[in-house]
């Protein structure tokens, strides 16, 4: 299989279900391999019933989609021969082992016999299980057992790892820890990553590529940084430590764009040439004795984008704090 077979493209792809709305309404997409591409929404927005379509798990009412280079239609055994996933909910024995999980899923996937063990431990202390790998899974905290997943999901070397909201309730540290094995997979391993987030830090983070979908459909595609730059430029906001000094402060950063309404002791305004004026908004205050409680940098975000492709916000962009089942390790 050449090195192109292992992206992902779908065409007008559509999922209808009885008595209900399309949960997936023409999609049309196309992942580059190697790539890590963001697909940002809010609950309900389809994002879930996308992957089970790409994943073979669902078929498409109409549309075409190939993942791998194999159509997920007429030929699911090879789909799933070249992906791992990860899905919302982990498919895990709570009276198993991660250990012993490893050891059926390398059997299932056909592993050598040699090499079940080997391969099993290997992934066991990637995820950073090793102490906990003995232990059986019913006791494990959220984060661990999304670690064990992605293992278990990478056991076949799969060259397309679909991951479907996959640090929902992680404490800060396994969110951290499961963004760096999937930037490394993707930067070492040439991983193709289809992400589904609600969460706008870990796809601005992540992604190489957004696609934003909202009531079945992508309302906005691109990079990160192409979206945001669609929508506005970046403003600053300066504080005087001298409050007598607002008005001159006000002079100076009008040289560099178009004043926006400001707090109490503060002024704003919209760069005409974005960040890269900084440096001469710095030097200008500092050449007409202007001392600074505060300069802050206000780059558009990809809840900003959101809000003006859909006309609402995201309602998980806040990412979570404490996992709420347990401590992790």
């Amino acid at each position: 299989m050449s090195a192109a077979d292992e992206g992902i493209t779908a065409e007008d792809l559509v999922r209808e279900f009885r008595n209900g709305p399309r949960a997936v309404d023409g999609i049309s997409l196309a992942v580059e391999p190697g790539e890590i591409y963001g697909f940002l929404g809010p609950n309900g927005a389809g994002k879930s019933t996308t992957v089970h379509i790409l994943t073979t798990l669902l078929p498409p009412t109409s549309g075409k989609a190939t993942v791998g280079g194999f159509d997920v239609v007429d030929q699911g055994p090879a789909v799933r021969g070249v992906i791992g996933a990860a899905l919302q909910e982990a498919a895990l024995d709570p009276h198993l082992t991660a250990r012993e999980h490893m050891r059926l899923q390398t059997a299932l996937q056909g592993l050598p016999h040699a090499e079940r063990v080997s391969r099993g431990d290997e992934l066991i202390e990637r995820v950073g299980l090793e102490e906990a790998a003995d232990r059986k899974v019913g006791g494990y905290s959220g984060g661990m057992k999304r670690r064990l997943d992605l293992a278990l999901a990478l056991v076949h070397w799969p060259r397309v790892l679909f991951l479907d909201e996959p640090t929902t309730g992680l404490d800060p540290q396994s969110r951290s820890a499961l963004w760096e094995e999937v930037e490394r997979l993707s930067g070492e391993e040439g991983v193709t990553v289809f992400l589904t987030t609600q969460y706008l830090e870990e796809a601005d983070h992540l992604a190489n590529r957004v696609g934003i979908i909202d009531a079945g459909r992508i309302v906005a595609e691109g990079t990160p940084a192409e979206l945001k730059s669609e929508i506005g430029r970046p403003s600053v906001v300066v504080a005087p430590s001298d409050p007598g000094r607002l008005e001159d402060t006000a002079a100076v950063l009008e040289r560099f764009g178009k004043s926006l309404p400001a707090e109490k002791g503060t002024v704003e305004v919209r760069l005409d040439r974005g960040v890269d004026e900084l440096g001469a908004i710095v030097r200008e205050l500092d050449a007409a004795g202007i001392g600074l409680a505060s300069l802050v940098l206000n780059e558009p975000t990809l809840d900003d984008v959101f809000l003006a492709k859909t006309g609402h916000h995201l309602e998980g962009e806040a990412l979570p704090g404490e996992d709420d089942s347990g401590d992790d390790e």
